[in-house]
């Protein structure tokens, strides 16, 4: 199974949908709240090529970016490989 991580902000419905998504799938992950911790979101985003807004998501220290982005590999049938340690 890959590792995956997340960061993610408590009151972001995007970072909700992106963690119900894992969910179902049956997936552990970390989650990073980056509410309040500038060193977090500075590391976040230094790991996610800048980009700054939550969730980013990571697998296998990959950036794949945000919800949509998630939501679009699945539908393109591209993380569940990704997700078994295989893309």
């Amino acid at each position: 199974m890959a590792k995956v991580e997340i960061y993610l902000s408590k009151y972001c419905p995007y970072c909700h949908r992106a963690r119900r998504l894992l969910q179902s799938k049956g997936v552990d992950f970390i989650e990073i709240d980056v509410d309040g911790k500038p060193e977090e979101r500075a590391k976040m985003r230094e790991r996610a090529d800048g980009r700054y807004t939550v969730p980013q998501i990571f697998i296998d220290d990959r950036p794949v970016g945000g919800c949509d982005d998630l939501y679009a590999l699945d539908r393109d049938g591209k993380l569940d490989p990704m997700l078994e340690g295989r893309g």
